[in-house]
């Protein structure tokens, strides 16, 4: 079994200089791969990683379609809240039948 290689974590602040880099240098590259084929390796980093970051600030700034950070985080948040009620209705749903059956047997015995 192969074990994944250790993805490098980049500072908030590498990504936004890595992607300032891309767009300040842009005009100067045939296209936008040139550009960040060329600006990665300065970095650190691969240009696949470089792209996504570019990919992500173009959403973020809507200068290109997409789910946005905030919006993504948000959305995670409302999945994790919706988990937890799915959970507590399902415990009060059993707790609501048990105390009904408890009641119907009170009843019956007297």
């Amino acid at each position: 079994m192969k074990s994944k290689k250790p993805t490098p974590q980049y500072s908030p602040e590498v990504r936004e200089r890595a992607v300032r880099l891309v767009q300040e240098h842009r005009g100067e590259y045939p296209s936008l791969w040139a550009a960040i084929e060329s600006i990665a390796p300065k970095i650190g980093c691969v240009p696949q990683t470089l792209h996504e970051w570019v990919k992500k600030h173009e959403i973020d700034t809507g200068l290109r379609d997409g789910v946005t950070t905030d919006e993504r985080e948000r959305l995670k948040a409302l999945e994790r809240e919706n988990k937890e009620l799915r959970k507590a209705n399902e415990i009060l749903k059993l707790a609501s039948a048990f105390f009904a059956q408890a009641e119907l047997d009170r009843r019956l015995k007297s």
